[in-house]
């Protein structure tokens, strides 16, 4: 008699519209930050994927842009990866904000369910934002609209109900191998999530003067032989001479101030203290040009 315990794995590929939580919640579940957050939309332009390995289960979660009406090739690379993501994975998780009601933007998202054979969740995030009597009218809005294998409301903020999701989800797991090993949280290179990480403070510290025209390459990131630092040097990417100024700031304590907060972000993701040397440079219309999208590390032929 055999009495081994079955071990299941599968890929979750998480849609939904802009801003809808799809990161904090990845964030959430790994259990440290791999995806960058920001209350603007689209901050995630590549597919990031998360590992999260337990007892008898391992979960890779593909966290991807929100889905939108492109407006530059940027936006057209964007809307690719988060449709092929529909391929391929186990389950589906379709993220929508609770607070907001069912709208173009999500029947759009719908229309590409119906020729999808993969089982797919509808995950209600952000119920923290909304009164409990509330949550009822949500739930029958969509209910109509597809035949959702599960429908499981959460907040990814505050950790509510996210067990109950991966309690669920299990369900809908092939039996399988780890993938991955234990420890190993993404499948993302560290020069990868580094950059993402300037990109966030970038974001954030510019608010709305600095729109998705932003990139980040890492030019090296090397250890210091001698002493336990990891020097990176990075350039921050944008369109226009008037947002390089912005990103640099008076006396130069806009790019301080970045590269300051997304310091420590980076060392508490390598385990090491790291010297950090910011550079702005202008690429004109680089969302337009696929040699620099390329160069700026998107590649459609990966997705």
């Amino acid at each position: 008699m055999n009495n081994e315990q079955t071990h299941k794995s599968g890929f979750i590929s998480i849609i939904g519209r802009p801003n809808v939580g799809k990161s904090t919640f990845l964030n959430r579940v790994i259990g440290q930050k791999i995806a960058i957050m920001s209350d603007k939309p689209q901050t995630t332009r590549n597919k990031v994927q998360g590992v999260l390995t337990t007892a008898d289960a391992q979960f890779i979660f593909i966290d991807t842009p929100g889905i939108h009406k492109p407006k530059h090739k940027l936006g057209d690379f964007m809307m690719k990866v988060a449709q092929n993501t529909l391929k391929g994975v186990d389950v589906v998780f379709f993220m929508v904000n609770a607070e907001e009601g069912f709208g173009k933007g999500e029947e759009f998202i719908i229309e590409k369910f119906q020729s999808v054979q993969t089982p797919i969740f509808l995950v209600i995030n952000k119920i923290d934002q909304i009164h409990p009597d509330q949550l009822l009218s949500v739930i029958e809005s969509y209910k109509e609209k597809y035949d959702f294998k599960e429908i499981v409301p959460i907040s990814a903020l505050e950790g509510n109900n996210v067990d109950t999701l991966l309690e669920q989800l299990k369900e809908y797991m092939p039996e399988g191998p780890q993938y991955y090993p234990a420890d190993q949280v993404t499948d993302h290179p560290e020069h990868f999530i580094v950059s993402e990480l300037i990109r966030e403070k970038a974001l954030h510290l510019t608010r709305e003067e600095i729109p998705h025209s932003l990139a980040v390459v890492i030019d090296k990131m090397k250890k210091k032989d001698d002493k336990d630092i990891v020097h990176v040097m990075a350039t921050i990417i944008v369109e226009r001479d008037s947002q390089k100024g912005i990103v640099i700031g008076k006396q130069g304590k806009m790019l301080k101030e970045i590269g300051q907060r997304a310091r420590l972000d980076i060392e508490n993701l390598l385990g090491s203290k790291v010297f950090l040397e910011l550079w702005v440079k202008v690429q004109k219309d680089w969302r337009n040009k696929m040699t620099q999208l390329r160069d700026f590390g998107f590649r459609e032929d990966e997705y």
